[in-house]
């Protein structure tokens, strides 16, 4: 019974700290959608892969989500034809590459300066190369779940009118390709209208994978013995490793996840302490249900392969050279 309370109330803790988060994510891709003539903004972003990845990176300085709010502006960024470099890239960046995130780990590890540039700098760097090794792909929507791939224009061909991100996915009635991504061709009424149907539309989908995967994290983190994972921590790999794993199973905010770790700091190594803080904004049980709602099950795996090999490389070199 007193696991089950506690699971509970880790499951409501998390949804606490993630839904307001959540919501100004949707929030920001309704903006996107409805106020932002977005054939200019994706015009305006380099198509070069790399360039792209970077660009998409830094976005999330701008954009001052965490691993929640991201998802739906990254599915946006998709739909409306921006390379895959840039969405994936901001994706794995946003939740840490902002200044609400910069500074709550500064506070945290004031008298550790090292740990909070490295999380930007490696966060970034994981990020843009993850972002630059997906735009290989030539045609992402393979990789996409079906519906997201549908919304995507082809490579020849404009922009399909069902790109209405929360329309599309309930199959409303479409509209004119002026309307749909031209502010200035529809009232001020109709693009209130439109804003309120995608934030409440992306809210109801998101909304239900958040819930199931706060409850497996919940769920996870009662039954794993914090004893075992805190007796792996002085080992030069043990401890990164160990740190990685907690950091995906307790699907923590990226922005208190810092004061979490500090919990840490006399235990654990200084490279497994910037594992958790870069891997865990990324990839946990919570984030890959939300991330699930983009890309197909075989891309999440790619995803977490990739920025956990990086992640831990990077991490390792630390633990070795400092």
């Amino acid at each position: 019974m007193g696991q089950l309370q506690s699971a509970f109330t880790l499951f409501l803790s998390l949804l606490v700290e993630a839904i307001p988060f959540l919501l100004l994510g949707v929030l920001l891709s309704g903006a996107l959608m409805v106020f932002v003539d977005e054939r200019k903004l994706i015009r305006a972003i380099p198509r070069h892969p790399f360039l792209g990845a970077l660009t998409g990176g830094l976005i999330g300085f701008l954009f001052p989500v965490c691993e929640c709010g991201n998802v739906p502006v990254a599915r946006r960024l998709l739909t409306q034809g921006a390379p895959p470099s840039v969405a994936v890239a901001f994706l794995l960046a946003a939740p840490t590459i902002n200044p609400i995130v910069i500074w709550s780990t500064w506070t945290a590890f004031r008298d550790q300066p090292e740990l909070v540039l490295g999380r930007v700098v490696l966060s970034l760097a994981v990020a843009v190369a993850t972002g630059t090794i997906f735009s290989a792909q030539k045609d992402i929507r393979p990789l996409l779940q079906p519906r997201v791939a549908l919304a995507i224009p082809g490579p020849s061909a404009p922009p399909s009118a069902d790109l209405l991100s929360g329309t599309f996915f309930i199959g409303e009635s479409k509209q004119t390709l002026e309307e749909t991504l031209s502010p200035s061709c529809a009232p001020r009424g109709e693009r209130w209208r439109l804003f309120l149907s995608n934030t409440l539309v992306e809210l109801r989908e998101l909304g239900a994978i958040l819930v199931f995967g706060s409850a497996i994290a919940a769920i996870v983190q009662v039954w794993v013995p914090r004893d075992v994972i805190v007796g792996l921590g002085q080992g030069p790999i043990t401890s990164i490793l160990a740190m990685m794993t907690l950091a995906a199973v307790v699907s923590i905010c990226s922005t208190v996840d810092a004061f979490f770790a500090l919990s840490f700091a006399g235990i654990f190594t200084t490279g497994s302490l910037l594992s958790f803080l870069v891997f865990g904004p990324m990839i946990d049980l919570k984030a890959i249900g939300l991330i699930l709602t983009i890309f197909q099950r075989r891309a999440v795996v790619y995803l977490f392969l990739l920025a956990g090999q990086m992640t831990f490389l990077g991490c390792l070199f630390l633990n070795l050279h400092v």
